[in-house]
């Protein structure tokens, strides 16, 4: 029986991937080198005649390649970001072509710790190199230009993912029409880095780390469950869990008075700690939130104005919500200030919202309005030719 899927929806998507830097490793902010390098991606619409509608879509800290549709028939859960991706939503499939790629470092098919190293045949493990958000960039401007794409519509992501794209607009400023970096920030701050590494710490004390060479033997399961718990809290609000959870007992009418799981926000967050360790390896854990860690896209530029200086010509849109405690709305300000001080075109907006830091993938209507706005507006801007929206 061939299942049907909404219309809004892309429906099923393939898994692709693209190799490169086989001959030539591609140099690293580290100094290293990499290579071969493999990136897992996905694509959903199709490209223009002068290939100028493509978009490409930027994945958070726990993200995939795998941002709308479905694997299967049988799959019950969408992309990551499918509410906004698909006909008719706010990156609508019917005008434009949107790409989705796993970065580096990750675990979800492109080249991470995890992957094989070539020169011995067995795991990177800590032996991969410490990467970067630049060099995360690095390398998905290779897949766009095997994609034969010289110029993207816009570079769009939330949290991890606007920090994606806002170096886009930094390192190759020409190939770039408009930046969406929603929930975001310039760089991490001392309390930013201070949540990253009390998870990484969760995973070091895990007796099956064993220094990153696990992978023939029991997984550092409890540490990156752990990790993830404490990383889980910071994308939640205090008004958020009072709604969802209050003080609310599970399974239980009165206190145990003992050390078992009694809170429902207990359970919560145990339940997504150990969903999260059937996806993820910790390794990659430990790579990319060093890469956030070392996130300034000021540095080396004497101050985050003179970063954007040729990327002024860029359109942008800047969005934050009130309810934000990791990357709160003065982070976006100050990127603002620094993109009105070049002279850029850069809209900005402070949503009001209850869920914290996850607003960007929830508050669905006000984002698809947004995100369809701002894009149309793009594209009078540039005169791209294209399906008018319907």
């Amino acid at each position: 029986m061939t299942r049907e899927f909404p219309p809004d929806s892309v429906g099923l998507v393939e898994r692709q991937y693209f190799t490169f830097a086989t001959d030539e490793p591609m140099p690293l902010d580290s100094g290293e080198k990499l290579g071969p390098i493999t990136l897992a991606y996905e694509t959903y619409g199709q490209l223009n005649e002068d290939r100028s509608n493509a978009i490409l879509i930027l994945h958070a800290l726990s993200g995939d390649a795998h941002a709308a549709g479905y694997h299967s028939p049988e799959d019950t859960k969408p992309g990551w970001w499918d509410d906004c991706i698909g006909p008719g939503k706010a990156f609508d499939t019917r005008r434009y072509f949107v790409v989705c790629s796993n970065v580096i470092g990750g675990c979800q098919g492109s080249t991470g710790p995890s992957s094989i190293n070539p020169a011995t045949g067995r795991p990177y493990g800590l032996s991969f190199p410490v990467i970067t958000i630049g060099d995360m960039v690095r390398a998905q401007r290779y897949l766009i230009d095997h994609l034969g794409i010289e110029k993207l519509l816009a570079v769009a992501g939330g949290s991890m993912g606007g920090m994606q794209a806002l170096q886009w607009a930094v390192s190759y400023p020409e190939r770039v029409r408009s930046v969406l970096a929603l929930a975001t920030t310039a760089r991490h701050s001392p309390m930013l880095i201070a949540f990253s590494e009390v998870g990484r710490q969760a995973i070091y004390a895990d007796p099956n780390w064993n220094r990153g060479d696990y992978y023939d033997g029991p997984r550092p399961n409890a540490g990156l469950a752990l990790a993830r718990m404490i990383g889980h809290i910071t994308y939640l609000s205090e008004e958020s869990m009072h709604q969802k959870f209050g003080r609310r007992l599970q399974n239980r009418e009165r206190y145990g008075f003992e050390f078992d799981t009694e809170f429902a926000v207990e359970g919560y967050l145990k339940h997504k700690g150990t969903q999260f360790t059937n996806r993820f390896d910790a390794n990659s854990y430990l790579y990319i939130t060093k890469a956030l860690d070392y996130f300034d896209l000021a540095n080396g530029y004497g101050s985050l104005a003179n970063a954007f200086a040729k990327s002024a010509h860029i359109m942008y849109l800047v969005v934050s919500f009130t309810s934000d405690w990791l990357y709160p709305p003065y982070h976006s300000k100050e990127i603002v200030s620094a993109l009105t001080a070049v002279g850029a075109d850069v809209t900005y907006c402070n949503l009001k919202s209850t869920w914290g830091h996850d607003a960007f993938l929830l508050e669905v209507e006000t984002m698809t309005k947004l995100i369809a706005d701002f894009l149309d507006r793009v594209v009078a801007e540039h005169k791209i030719a294209l399906p008018k929206r319907k």
